[in-house]
């Protein structure tokens, strides 16, 4: 019975796809895919609504392609790609962008690395000229190396170290991954930083910054046939490298409950994160887990919110994450945090109570359809953003393909209540979760079952 419901979903998926491949106009929006001699890959997006243009270039690298030993090269490079070329000097990228009245950030994940310009549309010959030069020419110096690499355990130790529920969720994924590289925190872990040479970050830079590891998104005010020549001008003469190497790491099937407490000081409170295996947004029950997230946490009406803090008063607050965007499968993670008096074992237990009933009971049609309705209002209004569009491109190309975007709303509407709770049961199992368990430092935990300290402050 659960794979007779699970093909109605697929072989629409599977029906969709086909289509989109020959036709570059679906979901009202008019994509345009090319892939230059060299293997960059160029996405465009003609919106005309306004004279701006948003101008993306990623790359497909992210912590998951760092090695034991050398986490947080993939954020460092990130920071050094701003230290400017023998033709640009330090700093002088972002002030040309905010001189001309743009701005430019960057960002890092466990699957990709994003650089972005967002400007005036007659000024898109800027991040033409930049970012062809910083993709070849980046001037790593010895000294401003070892400078950006403290400044990164600067950020690491505000970010995470100071803070007990980053600590908390550092340490779940951690737990969770044994083989795969997503246990491996974006920003590194601070023994790998310490260690950091400007070899490691050259050698990074060589191997993923390359124009066949790279996709150009273009979305905003601009004529698709007389940009595209100018981007190949920019691009084309930039020899296409060595393929970068794959991640070979499969995570093996968890086997029982993990189970990580976290004790700290500085904390106020208790807290509790339990993370399952998932699936990504290649497999067909994505659709569903994303369902299932909403329906759990999409609000303060959705059925953690309410039942744990409203009801119950059990919780200060209480969520869920599907990390969907993902290249290879991670986790379906739901939350909370106590309110002052309760103990972290009468939220767990609730917690946990919530997932067994929506294993066993079918969600209610009108949840069903609210949560499609918060669903497609989020993604069509993230439409109404040029920034938006092009980072949704972006980062679906990266992990999976730009044309799974266009079928998200079609997955998405087909999902069943029958659906919902298949999902749960598949997943939402406490063998395949790992639980962590934050305490502060003058309070006592009374479950026996915590069994592994993994820190203190």
């Amino acid at each position: 019975m659960r794979r007779a419901r699970w093909i109605p979903m697929a072989c629409l998926l599977l029906a969709l796809l086909p289509l989109l491949a020959h036709g570059t106009e679906a979901g009202g929006l008019d994509v345009f895919e090319t892939t230059l001699d060299n293997g960059l890959k160029v996405l465009l997006l003609e919106e005309h609504k306004a004279p701006v243009v948003t101008f993306h270039i990623w790359y497909r690298v992210g912590s998951r392609n760092e090695q034991f030993g050398h986490t947080g090269l993939a954020h460092l490079v990130e920071h050094m790609m701003f230290k400017g070329t023998e033709k640009i000097g330090g700093q002088e990228f972002s002030r040309r962008v905010r001189r001309n009245g743009g701005r430019d950030n960057a960002f890092t994940s466990q699957d990709y690395t994003g650089y972005f310009v967002t400007i005036a549309a007659d000024r898109i010959q800027l991040p033409l000229e930049l970012e062809p030069d910083r993709m070849v020419n980046l001037r790593l110096d010895p000294a401003e190396v070892k400078r950006e690499r403290s400044v990164v355990m600067e950020e690491r130790r505000l970010r995470t170290e100071d803070d007990p529920s980053s600590a908390l969720w550092e340490e779940v994924n951690a737990a969770a991954f044994k083989a795969y590289p997503y246990g491996h925190p974006v920003i590194g872990w601070m023994e790998d930083l310490r260690q950091l040479t400007r070899t490691d970050v050259q050698n990074f830079y060589k191997t993923y910054y390359v124009p066949n590891n790279a996709v150009v998104v273009v979305v905003g005010d601009f004529d698709r046939a007389q940009l595209l020549p100018r981007i190949q001008e920019a691009f084309g003469s930039i020899p296409r490298a060595p393929e970068p190497p794959p991640v070979r790491s499969d995570e093996p099937s968890q086997k029982g409950e993990r189970r990580v407490m976290l004790r700290r000081q500085d904390a106020r409170l208790p807290s509790l994160v339990a993370g399952y295996h998932a699936p990504n947004m290649k497999d067909p029950d994505s659709y569903a887990l994303d369902m299932l997230e909403v329906i759990l946490a999409g609000g303060k009406s959705a059925r953690l919110y309410r039942h744990l803090v409203y009801e119950k008063q059990l919780a200060l607050g209480a969520g869920a994450y599907y990390a969907r965007v993902s290249a290879a499968p991670d986790l379906f993670s739901l939350y909370a945090t106590s309110l002052p008096g309760k103990s972290v074992e009468e939220l767990e237990q609730a917690l946990f109570d919530e997932i067994e009933r929506i294993k066993t009971e079918l969600v209610s049609a009108r949840e069903l359809q609210k949560a499609k309705n918060q669903i497609e209002a989020s993604f069509i209004f993230s439409q109404d953003s040029i920034f938006s569009l092009a980072r949704q491109l972006a980062s679906y190309e990266i992990v999976a393909g730009w044309r799974y975007w266009e079928v998200y709303l079609p997955g998405i509407r087909a999902v069943t209540r029958e659906d919902v709770r298949r999902v749960a049961q598949k997943y939402l199992g406490s063998e395949k979760r790992t639980v962590g368990v934050l305490i502060p430092g003058d309070q006592q935990s009374t479950d026996s079952s915590q069994q592994s300290a993994v820190g203190s402050h």
